[in-house]
């Protein structure tokens, strides 16, 4: 039997018709941003009043500075992202610190309750069956908690295999959507100095590692220099292009993980149409949910766990804000203290990666973060930390020889005011302090 053809669909601002003002709304994330129906739902504004949003990361042109949304809509974002950080920041909209892993406990337990639910699926099987595509991550809670789904079927969607599987028989409403899946292609953005980071970060990972790999050109850098790696795994929040030259090539084999060994883990996937193509009906890649693939309990079981996650900015002691600059909302907590913490305690090892200043030149290294800023990974879960000029380990170490670590890989511009910092927090320097001058 031809499911689709005996769904009836209908048209985005028919289908969301369903929303009445005074409800909350999930929208689904990063590739599977249901761009139709949310901005059909947008172009409500002025008859709806009172109405939530919340989702994670979105991507494409989100509709939302035409006349009357802010009046009508509410953002309540859990990680912010660049097409709505402007509204996010403004008076009709905020941003909940939460850690990915925990985001699914809020509609579980109620904290959260769901009226609507917007997805982006692949279509349906013989059988009826869907799947949450390339984002089942918090989706999968979302739509089990929901009160209506109003479904966004594509067939550009891939088809993901593991948790993310929804009968067409869930949804309210449903419509047809021929359009092609938004991408990201990191390693457009790599430059000298990511590929200089990202072998600094290759020399610490051995064979048989398992791999957390975040967002940025940093993380898929990295992979390209593991090529000589045997045996390493991969249980990740994301899932981007870098990883399937070494699935390929069977450097990554997943032979040595102890949680579905054999199987890519990883509860998103955002890239360009090569990695959709290659998640598409593989059985070897299994997406699930945040709350399994974050949870520092299960990471910790796997053996010699990488995580390589990014910052804006890191202050002489070891405290790295991730989510702001200063009190201005950037992004948000998302997985980075989930895999942080999960690396550490099996013994593995937990990296931030960052160049040593901005684009503009500004230290990314600084005597004090930003006033307002927020801490996303503490000084008591920092260990290995990267720029293109080295990489430290700050585990073990006091305030005195973190700060001495941390400015031996700072940019050489920026080195006598760290040292004017230090002078000013620690007393003169000490003898055995060299100051990287190249």
């Amino acid at each position: 039997m031809n499911r689709i053809n005996q769904l009836p669909f209908v048209t985005a601002a028919e289908a969301v018709k369903l929303i009445t003002s005074h409800s909350r709304v999930f929208m689904q994330g990063a590739a599977a941003t249901p761009l139709k129906l949310i901005n059909a739902l947008l172009a409500r504004a002025g008859e709806l009043h009172d109405v939530e949003l919340t989702s994670i990361s979105l991507y494409g042109n989100i509709e939302w500075n035409r006349p009357g949304v802010l009046e009508s809509f509410y953002l309540n974002s859990l990680f912010v992202s660049d097409n709505v950080r402007d509204w996010a920041n403004s008076e009709r909209g905020e941003y909940m610190p939460v850690f990915l892993s925990e985001i699914p406990r809020l509609f579980d337990d109620g904290i959260l309750p769901l009226d609507y639910a917007l997805i982006h699926v692949s279509p349906p099987d013989q059988h009826g069956f869907c799947t949450l595509g390339t984002s089942p991550d918090i989706t999968i809670s979302a739509v089990k908690n929901a009160r209506h789904i109003i479904a966004q079927i594509n067939p550009n969607m891939p088809r993901v295999l593991g948790e993310g599987q929804i009968h067409v028989s869930s949804f309210s409403a449903a419509i047809w959507e021929d359009t092609p899946l938004f991408e990201v292609n990191y390693s457009l953005k790599e430059d000298e100095a990511t590929r200089k980071i990202a072998a600094n970060v290759a020399s610490i990972i051995e064979d048989g590692s398992t791999l957390q790999m975040g967002i940025g050109s940093i993380p898929d850098a990295v992979l390209k220099a593991l090529t000589d790696r045997k045996d390493l795994g991969v249980h990740t929040e994301m899932m981007s292009d870098g990883i399937v030259p070494l699935i390929e090539a069977g450097v990554v084999n997943n032979s040595l993980k102890k949680i579905l060994p054999g199987k890519t883990v990883a509860t998103f996937v955002l890239g360009t149409r090569r990695i959709y193509d290659f998640v598409d009906n593989n059985l070897s890649v299994n997406c699930l949910s945040s709350a399994f693939v974050n949870s520092p309990n299960v990471i910790c079981q796997n053996p010699k766990v990488a995580a390589i996650n990014s910052a804006i900015e890191i202050d002489l002691t070891g405290q790295v804000c991730a989510d702001s600059i200063g009190t201005y909302q950037y992004s948000g907590i998302g997985g980075q203290m989930d895999f942080m913490r999960g690396a550490a305690m099996t013994g593995g090892k937990p990296i931030i990666a960052m160049p040593s200043t901005t684009h503009k030149g500004i230290s990314r290294i600084v005597p004090n973060l930003k006033d307002g800023a927020g801490v996303v990974t503490t000084r008591g879960h920092i260990h290995y930390v990267a720029t293109e000029y080295g990489i430290v380990n700050l585990y073990g170490k006091n305030m005195q020889q973190r700060a001495k670590l941390l400015m031996s890989i700072a940019h050489p511009q920026h080195q006598e005011m760290l040292e004017r910092a230090y002078h000013e927090r620690f007393g003169r320097l000490p003898a055995s302090y060299k100051p990287v001058l190249s």
